[in-house]
Parts: structure tokens; C-alpha cells; sequence
């Protein structure tokens, strides 16, 4: 046992000398889990796999469309693999070094593939980003991970292109052109709206995203154009789909323990950042202790799941992989916990179910607001996460679910209103 682990980390070394080739080595794996998971289930029926594929696509995927019930497990983590997989190669294709904003984007665009973002609806957003770059003359690198955080707003593009009354070929070409048009302006967006909540809400383009999907929504109710509500939710996989995730970050959690000498060293210096936009923890504190705050911030998340009796699905595992993709970008154990604390708390106190989508969705991805944690402390991150569950049930309304990134416009919501306060509080102009 003990020479198969000494062989296993002598590899494990040997890869790490390359750093560039192991930090996309550690993206594909995630994709490539997930793809294989899916596969797992769906190569013994090929026509049925495809059909459920197919469906997950034309499907109007808003907030709230768990891809496991739409198309099973197998199409949705295959959906999720591939995604992850495409987008970490274009990163390699530009030649981008691989940093803390890699894991977030890559690991938050898998877990949103399995209830909204899909390999029909992304891609429109990265090409009008990619035409903003061209008529500002510059670098496709500077706008990348706009692109891969601004595909929260792909469910706009299936809307239109199978929501809409027109035939079919004018709807696919209508959707992509509202799709590259959002694309293009979301980089300047982006950037003003960070100066509104100052980094203290981590999901920025959920923000934008949330503002751009408000005026869709208000443009299309104004033209009488029904957007129902929609609430698809699976049941009854926790155990095939935690001994899925369990092992996957705990894998994950052992290979940085075992890159940084078999040992938590420099775990603590992590955790005292606070966390606000952009803490890169992949250049400040470097790949093992990322990958170990990974693998413990993703069996936290899940463990929270069970423990609090609701259901391992696809919002729920989107809410995970997004916990564990910013844990390379400013989320840690001191900074998540105390917003989960005051998200949980609010849980017990308001009118759903401790275990309900509202809830258990709020406190994953609520941990937006960490950064108000990690840097003002245990007592704002509860207030923050307290104030967050009220905030995120009463918000998307307005974007009618066109935004998948909800938490990320509640956040900044939330943001705005506290760090004023906060400030005044603390009599502080630095903030």
C-alpha cells in the first residue's frame, strides 16, 4: 500500500514539473469524469442517450431546469464533460496560463451544464465577445473569462430560438444574433458594474447578467410574450451521485496533499485572505493548496447537501462545482462557512423547507458574498448571508430566469446595500 502511494506520488511530482500542462491536466480531469460518468449510463442505450441529448437542447432551460430530469444522467453529465472539456482546450488553443479564474469559469460553466447552459445555447456569447475584442483592437485573452462567466445568460439564446413564433431557421438565426449582440457588450458592462459592489460579490458577470436579463424579460412581457414559470427539480439520486462526488473531490483534495509534501503547510496563510475580486489563489498561494481547498470546499458543499436532507441533483451539483471552481478565486473555509451559517439560519426561519431549492441553492451559491466574511469578519458574513436567502427568493423575477447566475445579481445586490453600512459602521473610507 504505502510503495503503490510512493509510486502514485512520485508521478504525481514528475507531471507537476510542468506546471502549465498539469493545471490543464487537473481541468480536463474534471471534464473528463463527468463526461465518462455520463457514459457510464448511456452507452448501453445509444438511441435513447441521444434522444435525451437532443431534449436537454430544445428544452427552454430559465431558472429552474434540473438537466437530470429533462434528459437523464447520462446526457446531462455528458453535456457538463463536454463543455468543460471544449473550454479548457480553447484556453490551451490561446495559449493562457492557467490561473485561479480558469478553475472558476470551467468548473462553474460544468456545473451550470447540468441545469441551463448547454452545447447549443454557449456559444453565441463567446463570439460576440470575441468580436468585442476585434473592435477594440485588442487580445481575446483579456476577455475570455467574460465570455465563459457571461454564458449565465444562454438561456436568453434557447428562448428565443424555441420559445418565440416564427419558423424555425429565422428563430436559430434571430437567437444566436441576440446572443452574439449580449456578447459583445457584456465586457464593458462587466467592468463598470464591479465598481458597484467593489468585489465583494464574486459572481460579477451573475450581476450583469442579471441587469441584461431584466431588460429582456421586461422587453419581451412588454410585447406580451409569456415567459411561465419553471420548476423542474430531480429526486432520488443522492447515493449513486455522492459516490460520484465524494471520491471526486476527496481524489482531488489527496493529489494537493501530496504536492505539498503530504501536508496542510500554508493552508492557514490561504485562508487569511479575505477573498474580494480578484484573490488568484493559484498565483498568490500556488497549485497544491488550491487543489486541497478545492477538494475540501467541494465535500463540504455536498456534505451540506445530505446533511440538510435535500437532493443531489443538477442545481444542486452546479451549485458544488461552482463552490469548488472559486475556491482557486477567493473562497476558503473562514470566508464560506459563516454566509452558509446566516443563509442556514434564515432557512430555518422563513416559509420553505430547510431542504427546499430556495434554500439549499441560496446557501451553495450564496457564497458569492464570502469576501464580506473574509474580510470584515464571522458576524457580517452572517448578516450577509442572512440578508443574501431573502434577497435571491424575491429577485429572479425580474430576469425571468434568464439569468442562471441568480445569486450572482442577489449578491451584488446585497453588496451594495451592506458595504455602506458596513463602512459607516466602521468608520471607514478605504473600502
Amino acid at each position: 500500500m504505502l510503495k503503490s502511494l510512493d509510486s502514485f506520488s512520485t508521478i504525481l511530482k514528475k507531471s507537476f514539473l510542468d506546471k502549465e500542462k498539469f493545471k490543464a491536466l487537473t481541468l480536463y480531469f474534471f471534464g473528463w469524469s463527468f463526461l465518462f460518468f455520463g457514459l457510464l449510463f448511456g452507452v448501453w442505450h445509444p438511441v435513447k442517450f441521444f434522444e435525451d441529448l437532443l431534449r436537454i437542447v430544445r428544452t427552454p432551460d430559465y431558472l429552474l431546469t434540473d438537466y437530470i430530469q429533462v434528459g437523464g444522467i447520462a446526457a446531462a453529465f455528458f453535456n457538463s464533460g463536454v463543455l468543460m472539456i471544449l473550454f479548457t482546450f480553447i484556453l490551451r488553443l490561446l495559449k493562457m496560463s492557467i490561473s485561479g479564474l480558469s478553475y472558476a469559469s470551467v468548473l462553474t460553466v460544468g456545473g451550470f451544464a447540468l441545469f441551463g447552459k448547454n452545447i447549443f445555447n454557449v456559444w453565441p456569447i463567446l463570439m460576440g465577445v470575441f468580436l468585442y475584442s476585434l473592435w477594440r483592437r485588442e487580445p481575446i485573452q483579456r476577455y475570455i473569462y467574460v465570455a465563459y462567466f457571461g454564458t449565465a445568460i444562454s438561456p436568453l439564446v434557447s428562448f428565443v430560438a424555441f420559445n418565440l413564433p416564427a419558423t424555425n431557421m429565422p428563430k436559430f438565426v434571430l437567437s444566436y444574433m441576440v446572443g452574439i449582440l449580449v456578447g459583445f457588450f457584456l465586457p464593458s458592462m462587466a467592468g463598470y458594474f464591479l465598481t458597484l459592489h467593489k468585489g465583494y460579490n464574486l459572481y460579477n458577470v451573475g450581476f450583469t447578467c442579471g441587469l441584461v436579463g431584466t431588460v429582456a424579460a421586461a422587453f419581451f412581457r412588454a410585447y406580451g410574450v409569456q415567459i411561465p414559470v419553471q420548476r423542474i427539480w430531480s429526486e432520488g439520486n443522492n447515493l449513486l451521485l455522492s459516490l460520484f462526488l465524494l471520491p471526486l473531490f476527496l481524489f482531488v483534495m489527496f493529489c494537493g496533499w501530496l504536492l505539498n509534501d503530504r501536508s496542510l503547510r500554508g493552508y492557514k496563510k490561504l485562508m487569511r485572505h479575505s477573498g474580494r475580486l480578484l484573490t488568484d489563489f493559484v498565483i498568490l498561494e500556488d497549485v497544491p493548496l488550491t487543489l486541497i481547498n478545492i477538494g475540501i470546499l467541494g465535500t463540504i458543499s455536498t456534505v451540506y447537501v445530505l446533511l440538510i436532507k435535500s437532493q443531489l441533483n443538477g442545481p444542486t451539483i452546479g451549485g458544488i462545482m461552482t463552490v469548488a471552481g472559486f475556491a482557486a478565486l477567493g473562497k476558503h473555509l473562514r470566508n464560506v462557512v459563516p454566509v452558509i451559517v446566516g443563509v442556514t439560519i434564515a432557512s430555518i426561519s422563513n416559509s420553505y423547507e430547510l431542504g427546499s431549492a430556495n434554500n439549499v441553492l441560496a446557501a451553495l451559491f450564496g457564497t458569492t458574498v464570502a469576501p464580506i466574511a473574509g474580510e470584515f469578519g464571522i458576524v457580517w458574513g452572517i448578516i450577509a448571508g442572512f440578508l443574501h436567502n431573502a434577497m435571491v427568493n424575491n429577485v429572479g423575477f425580474l430576469h425571468a430566469g434568464f439569468n442562471l447566475y441568480n445569486n450572482g445579481f442577489a449578491g451584488g445586490l446585497v453588496a451594495i446595500v451592506l458595504i455602506p453600512i458596513i463602512k459607516t459602521i466602521h468608520k471607514r473610507e478605504d473600502l
